[in-house]
């Protein structure tokens, strides 16, 4: 994967801001105990678009057995994005992504984007739409013919953010309390 957090000739954000470089590449054990608290932050946040969302007293456990297992499982993506200057060395985003299987459908293999997180520092500089572009080539890697990604329906930000880059809604998941 590139070092480059713009993946092409991109030397400025938004504004003529400089674009904030990540160096992304796979995550390794060392890396859980910062991408555990950077998805923490991540189901808190999406617990303030929805209380069906409602965070688990044990969710960092969870975490830490989710990510490990994900580590081990070789249709799973897991990427740490690492800062430069100043952040050199230390986690600043994370993706989670897998590939599944569509036995109904063709392309018959799906990548799923479950989880993508960066530090609010570096989002609106093209480092996000680099994530993705480097997550999905991760997928098709791994024999995905469709990339989807699953986050709240009410998370507007995420929905822009895919909207965007040519994703829309194929399925729909309601619930409701019991």
């Amino acid at each position: 994967m590139s070092d480059r957090a713009d993946g092409g000739g991109r030397s400025s954000g938004p504004g003529g801001t400089p674009a904030a470089p990540v160096h992304l590449r796979p995550a390794r054990d060392a890396d859980l105990p910062a991408i555990v608290s950077l998805l923490l932050r991540l189901k808190r946040l999406n617990e303030e678009f929805d209380p069906l969302l409602k965070v688990r007293d044990d969710a960092e456990q969870q975490a830490r057995q989710v990510l490990k297992a994900d580590l081990a499982n070789p249709m799973s993506v897991v990427l740490a994005a690492d800062g430069v200057g100043a952040d050199r060395g230390k986690v600043v985003g994370f993706v989670r992504a897998l590939v599944r299987e569509r036995p109904f459908y063709a392309p018959e293999h799906e990548g799923v984007i479950l989880d993508i997180y960066l530090l609010p520092l570096y989002r609106r500089h093209g480092v996000g739409e680099y994530v993705l572009r480097e997550t999905s080539n991760a997928l098709k890697a791994k024999g995905a013919g469709i990339v989807t990604a699953e986050f709240p329906a009410q998370n507007e930000i995420a929905s822009r953010f895919y909207s965007k880059r040519g994703f829309r809604p194929i399925t729909a998941v309601q619930a409701r309390s019991l």
